[in-house]
């Protein structure tokens, strides 16, 4: 398969515990490797967009205030098969129910504070790539 790049977001409930090096550490571990990153305060309108998939279900103004709450790390991981690479390094998004040695297994708090968010598909990675970064800011 060929390298793939994947999207990621350390989230506020991360940040806010100064777990930025703890989870790329973990990353990298998994052998992606991280090709653009940056560190934002996600406004309300960009967590709406992000999110929008998920704008008609109860939990979305939540969602998009817990966004919006503290800074996140914006990510653009690469690996062959980088988004069900990623995927598997994260867990599951319950952390009781991820496996050992996963990102949130190890750092989540709960199902809503669970650290990170990584990319489903290859057409969502680029959706979301293409929010936060511009062309030039990801080098391989």
């Amino acid at each position: 398969m060929a390298t793939q790049r994947t999207f990621s977001i350390i989230k506020p409930d991360g940040t806010k515990r100064n777990l930025t090096g703890a989870v790329n550490a973990v990353i990298e571990a998994a052998g992606l490797r991280i090709v653009a990153q940056k560190r934002i305060l996600m406004t309300r309108a960009q967590a709406e967009t992000f999110y929008a998939v998920h704008a008609a279900r109860p939990f979305f103004g939540e969602l998009c205030e817990f966004m919006t709450s503290g800074p996140v790390v914006v990510q653009v991981l690469e690996a062959e098969n980088a988004i069900a690479k990623y995927r598997e390094v994260m867990g599951a998004t319950n952390p009781a129910n991820a496996a050992d040695g996963t990102i949130r297994k190890l750092f989540a708090l709960s199902v809503g504070e669970n650290t990170v968010h990584g990319s489903d598909a290859p057409e969502t990675a680029a959706i979301e790539i293409a929010q936060f970064f511009a062309g030039n800011e990801i080098v391989g």
